[in-house]
C-alpha cells in the first residue's frame, strides 16, 4: 500500500467518528499529509530494486538444488522474540500511537481555525417582503434555516422553517403569501405552508438550485421555475410534482430569474455572463444579450414601475437594462462607487423610483440618485457582507437591510 493510500484509509477511519462536509474532509485529509510528511507530488512507494537470489546449483544435482525455493542473497534469518520481547511495545508500535496522536492534535487545531474562518458564512443569504402588506418578513440563511419576521410591533421571530440539511440560498413567496418556496444546497426545493410551517412537498432534479420563482400569473401559481448549476431552468407542477418543462441555453450556472412584460416573459443571468430573454414554456430563448466587455450579474431587480431592470454587475456597477421589448443596455444610468466583486448583493428601487440602494462587500448600504446617479449617501450597516437591501413599499423612508454577519436591520 503507497502512503498516499495509507493516508487516504487513516483518514476514512478518522471520518467514522465524526460527520463532516466534504470540503473539511480534504482539509483534514490534506493535515494527515502534512503531518505524515508526505510531498504532494508523492504518488506512491518508489520502485525497489529487484532482490537477487542464492543461486542454487544444477538442476542435476539433487542435494545442492534449490530452484524456486532459494533464498534472497540480503534474507536474514530472525529468531522469534521472547515472551518477555513480546510483552513489551516495539518501537514502531510506539512511534505509530505517537504519529496518530499527533496527527489528532494537528487536525484538531487546523479544523478550530477553519471554523474560525468559515464563521463569516453563517449569515442570512435572502430576505423577502410578505406580498401586497409588507408586514412580514422572510429570511434564509446558512445555518439551514428559515425564518419569518414580524416588521411591526415587537419584531419578533414569528416561526422558524426547519427541514433543509445545508445552506438556504433563495426564498419565493406566492401572490398570496399562504406558501413559498425554498432552494438550498442539499439539492431540494421545498414548498411551505407559512402559517403551520409544515413542508408540504419537495422537488430535486439532483442538481444545485441558485434561485426559485413561481409564476406570478393567478392562473399559474401552481407552476414555479428554478436555476439549476447545471446550467438549466426546470419549471416545475406542484400537483404533480413533475418536472413538465427545461430551458436548457446557457452555458453556466443560472444566477437570476426575473419576470417581465406581465409575466408573459422572464430574464435569466448566469455565470456564462449573459443575460437571455424566454417566452413562458417555450424552452428557445428569443433575446441573448452578451458582450465582450460585460461580466457576471448575480443579482437583478425589476423596478416598481416595470419598465427597468437593475443588475447587479461584476465590474463593481449596477446597470440598467430595459425591461420591455428591445432589452437594452442604458448607458446613461450606470451607478458606481461599491465595491460587489464576487458578491450577489441584492439590489433595489425606492418606491417613487427616485433611488437605487445596494449592499456592498464592506458592509455598507449605498444609495443612488436615479436621475442623477450619483451616490447619494452611504451607511456601515453591517461587519460583514450586506448581501441585500429591500425598500419598504408602504413605508417609503424604510430601507431593510441584511448580512453575512447574521443580523437583519430595519433603517428609517
Amino acid at each position: 500500500m503507497t502512503p498516499l493510500k495509507k493516508v487516504q484509509t487513516f483518514t476514512d477511519q478518522l471520518l467514522n467518528v465524526c460527520v463532516v462536509c466534504n470540503q473539511k474532509r480534504l482539509l483534514i485529509h490534506a493535515v494527515i499529509v502534512s503531518a505524515l510528511g508526505l510531498m504532494a507530488f508523492e504518488t506512491g512507494a518508489k520502485k525497489a530494486e529487484k532482490r537477487k537470489k542464492v543461486k542454487g546449483g544444477d538442476a542435476s544435482d539433487m542435494d545442492s538444488f534449490l530452484g524456486p525455493w532459494a533464498k534472497y542473497q540480503d534474507e536474514k534469518d530472525v529468531a522469534k522474540p521472547s515472551e518477555v520481547r513480546r510483552s513489551q511495545p516495539s518501537v514502531y508500535d510506539e512511534m505509530n500511537q505517537y504519529m496518530i496522536k499527533y496527527v489528532f492534535e494537528v487536525v484538531n487545531k487546523h479544523l478550530n481555525t477553519f471554523y474560525k474562518k468559515t464563521l463569516i458564512y453563517i449569515g442570512v443569504s435572502a430576505i423577502r417582503l410578505f406580498p401586497v402588506s409588507a408586514h412580514l418578513l422572510l429570511s434564509c440563511s446558512m445555518d439551514c434555516k428559515i425564518k419569518l419576521w414580524e416588521v411591526y410591533n415587537d419584531r419578533r421571530c414569528a416561526r422558524t422553517f426547519i427541514g433543509h440539511s445545508k445552506a438556504v440560498r433563495d426564498v419565493c413567496f406566492n401572490n398570496t403569501g399562504t406558501q413559498f418556496l425554498s432552494a438550498a444546497y442539499d439539492r431540494y426545493l421545498k414548498l411551505w405552508d407559512s402559517e403551520t410551517g409544515q413542508c408540504i412537498a419537495r422537488f430535486t432534479n439532483r442538481k444545485v438550485p441558485y434561485c426559485v420563482k413561481f409564476n406570478p400569473d393567478e392562473d399559474k401559481q401552481s407552476l414555479f421555475v428554478a436555476g439549476m448549476s447545471d446550467k438549466k431552468i426546470v419549471q416545475w407542477d406542484i400537483r404533480s410534482g413533475e418536472v413538465v418543462q427545461e430551458y436548457d441555453r446557457h452555458l453556466g450556472a443560472v444566477n437570476t430569474i426575473t419576470f417581465v412584460d406581465e409575466n408573459r416573459r422572464f430574464v435569466s443571468t448566469s455565470d456564462d455572463k449573459s443575460l437571455r430573454v424566454w417566452e413562458w414554456d417555450i424552452p428557445v430563448d428569443f433575446k441573448y444579450i452578451a458582450e465582450p466587455s460585460m461580466h457576471s450579474m448575480p443579482a437583478v431587480t425589476l423596478s416598481p414601475n416595470g419598465k427597468w431592470l437593475a443588475c447587479q454587475s461584476m465590474d463593481n456597477q449596477i446597470l440598467i437594462f430595459g425591461a420591455q421589448n428591445r432589452f437594452r443596455l442604458n448607458k446613461k444610468k450606470i451607478f458606481k462607487g461599491h465595491m460587489v466583486a464576487g458578491y450577489a448583493c441584492q439590489v433595489d428601487f425606492s418606491p417613487d423610483m427616485s433611488y437605487v440602494v445596494s449592499g456592498d462587500a464592506d458592509g455598507k448600504l449605498n444609495i443612488w440618485d436615479w436621475k442623477t446617479t450619483k451616490l447619494y449617501h452611504r451607511i456601515k450597516a453591517h461587519d460583514k457582507v450586506c448581501i441585500s437591501a429591500l425598500w419598504h413599499p408602504h413605508e417609503t423612508s424604510k430601507v431593510i437591510t441584511c448580512g453575512w454577519d447574521g443580523q437583519i436591520k430595519l433603517w428609517d
